[in-house]
């Protein structure tokens, strides 16, 4: 018998597959069909923070004067029922709870640690066991430094953390310029776990109706060496959890995760793709590959593919360039 178990922000998780914010967890019905397939926790898809900002405020005028980050984004919800969006949330927050007994996340989509993160406690209140942070913050300004965009990450984490007493993560991207530094010391900010990476909207150009459209809203299995790398690198470096995100569709992508060092992966793009089956799928194939390869446990085999044992990661991804391509 293999054991699937895992550890992740404190939670043992019955495997390490999560699924992860997306339009599947927004309401029960998908939800209990995630928990169904053997997903072992599920973060709901994120509010934003200006809908809280919006329902706490009340007066769209008013943030806008106080220096809101991106005011212009507030004008989307002119026609929008906040409340109601807000009370639907805390009530899924509830109804999961009553259905399932695997952990239950929360998660806002934030650009700022300015007035909302005290709503945090409601979500605490409403029976999240843990927040999720999706930190879109994108180093797109001609003004602003990378210490100040850093900065923001640190901000938002301790602004949360004194709201809440229940763990919290940060899914953050990959446009840094220290990245290694940048993880290693924001592990050891606080927060419980680490979630690499976000996916950002990513434009593209409609020839025929020259105007900016979607693309690329769904990864794909040619995504998975990004994170990959760097949960390789950041293995055993860290000071909190290591959930994998981005091109995790099959069993053996989750096996390599669990390779290069992740605690658990998050799985999105894979669900609407072939269905929350999949999660079923992968977990079989995880089995079967532990059996084969006589492994009881995930800690038996969790991260001997990571750079753990090089003092320096840069040197061994060199090393291995070098082996592959110096034409020997």
């Amino acid at each position: 018998m293999t054991d699937l178990t895992t550890n992740y922000m404190g939670f043992r998780l019955k495997n390490p597959v999560i699924a992860g914010s997306c339009g599947l967890t927004s309401n029960l019905d998908d939800i209990v069909k995630l928990y169904k397939a053997g997903a072992a926790a599920v973060i709901l898809k994120s509010l934003f923070e200006e809908e809280i900002r919006i329902e706490l405020e009340k007066e769209s005028k008013k943030m806008r004067q106080e220096g809101f980050l991106y005011p212009e984004t507030l004008d989307f919800y002119d026609t929008y029922d906040v409340e109601d969006t807000l009370t639907g949330y805390l009530r899924l927050i509830r109804e999961c709870k009553q259905k399932m007994d695997i952990p239950v996340f929360a998660s806002i989509n934030c650009v700022s640690a300015d007035k909302w993160p005290y709503y945090a406690s409601t979500l605490q209140d409403a029976g999240a066991d843990a927040l999720e942070l999706n930190a879109f913050i994108l180093p797109s300004s001609f003004d602003t430094r990378s210490p100040e965009n850093e900065k923001l990450y640190f901000d938002i984490a301790a602004a949360v953390k004194k709201e809440v007493t229940i763990p919290v993560a940060m899914k953050i991207s990959y446009y840094n310029a220290g990245l290694a530094a940048f993880i290693h010391d924001l592990s050891h900010s606080g927060i419980a776990g680490l979630v690499l990476f976000n996916r950002f909207y990513s434009p593209d150009i409609d020839l025929e109706k020259m105007e900016v459209a979607a693309t690329h809203v769904f990864s794909s299995p040619t995504d998975l060496p990004v994170s990959l790398r760097w949960i390789a690198m950041m293995h055993g470096r860290v000071g909190c959890s290591l959930a994998a995100s981005t091109g995790v569709h099959d069993g053996k992508a989750l096996i390599k995760q669990l390779l290069a060092g992740a605690d658990a992966v998050q799985v999105v793009s894979a669900l609407y793709r072939n269905g929350v089956n999949v999660v079923t799928a992968m977990l079989t194939e995880l089995s079967e590959w532990m059996s084969r390869k006589h492994y009881s446990t995930i800690d038996e085999f969790r991260g001997i593919l990571s750079c753990r044992n090089a003092p320096d990661p840069a040197a061994y991804e060199r090393v291995q360039f070098m082996k592959h391509f110096a034409g020997k």
